[in-house]
């Protein structure tokens, strides 16, 4: 390795952030010393806060952290995020609908749809957040960031832990703060709206990090970042057909459209806007850039996002959900390929998880040779 810092965007997408786990795991494999941690800087947002989390504390040992990751994905179930058994759910909707009937009756409205204290639970049984400040200390981890959307001011924060010289941040509607991470940071990052309840980190409540965070690739080169691997949750290139529509979309289909443009479009936009600022920084000669007081600088970025649908993915898999939950997505049209979208983000069980798995291993050991040279192993 030669002195560039690596950094490491691992974005959002619910239960789509398996595909992360198969990336990393094809990843270990072709490193020479996979205890080493080849991304010293580890960014994450929503779902895929959890996976850098998991991994920052694991910086020590990069090959185990992502055996652990390996572990939790291929056995997960929907009861160990959210409750679903059919009282919590039963309760839920009904809060919904009574909310929605007579809501002009009451003061006080359901906060999600989902009650989330199982994903807590596991995540405090399962992170020791000590280890981040251990592993920046032995040098194998130079900074981790968690973003967040704040409902009050609107604006995306991302709060960071790492070396003592890193500055905070702040640009129009950005912040970079820091802080020790803790599970509140994690679960406020994966909050998605409606879905899962907001979390209060001192005076504000916070949501899903992709929720308005227009610049996702912004934390990684305020932290130092010279490379940046990005792993996607959704196919980054555009669709080549647009097919007929007969009927009117759904409620499920309209949901999963919402939620898509917040987890996948703003990283593709950003994405374009760095390919172009890199193009007109390699027209302009380093010394021009130096004796003009240019402090831009040119980032590497190679990015690896699912070679399929997982929308169908998802549509294929949906009866591994728990009854009450299949029962409450079937009412709004998502238990079909249409709706698969939606399913896809909350689709925590295990023939999922595990195809996506497959799925992000297959892609990343397609790619090999681009992967080494961007690591620079070869």
């Amino acid at each position: 390795m030669t002195g560039s810092r690596t950094a490491l965007i691992l974005t959002g997408g619910g239960a789509r952030a398996g595909y992360q786990v198969g990336v990393l795991k094809a990843i270990r494999e072709l490193l020479p010393e996979p205890r080493r941690n080849p991304f010293p800087i580890l960014c994450g947002t929503s779902a895929g806060a959890l996976n850098a989390a998991s991994m920052a504390v694991s910086a020590e040992d990069f090959g185990a952290g992502v055996d652990n990751l390996v572990k939790i994905w291929e056995n997960f179930r929907a009861h160990q995020v959210y409750r679903a058994d059919p009282v919590s759910m039963g309760v839920s909707s009904a809060r919904w609908i009574s909310t929605l009937a007579v809501g002009w009756l009451t003061r006080h409205s359901p906060r999600s749809l989902l009650d989330n204290a199982p994903l807590r639970g596991l995540l405090r049984d399962s992170l020791d957040f000590s280890r981040i400040a251990k592993a920046i200390d032995s040098q194998a981890l130079h900074s981790v960031s968690i973003t967040c959307s704040g409902y009050s001011t609107g604006q995306s924060v991302s709060f960071f832990q790492g070396r003592p010289d890193i500055e905070p941040w702040r640009r129009s509607q950005r912040v970079g703060a820091a802080t020790e991470l803790s599970l509140d940071h994690l679960m406020a990052s994966s909050a998605i709206p409606f879905i899962f309840p907001a979390v209060r980190i001192n005076r504000e409540w916070f949501g899903d990090g992709s929720m308005r965070q227009v610049a996702p690739v912004s934390p990684a080169i305020h932290l130092g970042a010279d490379k940046i691997l990005v792993i996607g949750a959704g196919r980054m290139a555009d669709e080549n057909e647009r097919p007929r529509a007969a009927v009117y979309p759904s409620l499920a289909q309209i949901a999963g459209h919402a939620l898509s443009s917040i987890f996948l479009d703003s990283m593709s936009v950003d994405l374009e806007r760095m390919s172009r600022i890199n193009n007109t920084l390699s027209l302009i000669p380093q010394d021009v850039r130096r004796e003009k007081g240019v402090s831009l600088r040119p980032i590497e970025v190679l990015t690896i996002a699912p070679s399929q649908r997982l929308d169908h993915l998802a549509a294929s898999h949906a009866m591994a959900l728990p009854w009450p939950v299949r029962v409450m997505l079937r009412g709004i049209g998502a238990m079909n390929r249409n709706g698969g979208a939606l399913t896809s983000y909350l689709l925590f069980e295990r023939p999922y998880t595990r195809a996506l798995i497959d799925l992000g291993y297959a892609d990343t050991l397609a790619r090999r040779d681009e992967v080494r040279r961007f690591l620079e192993l070869t």
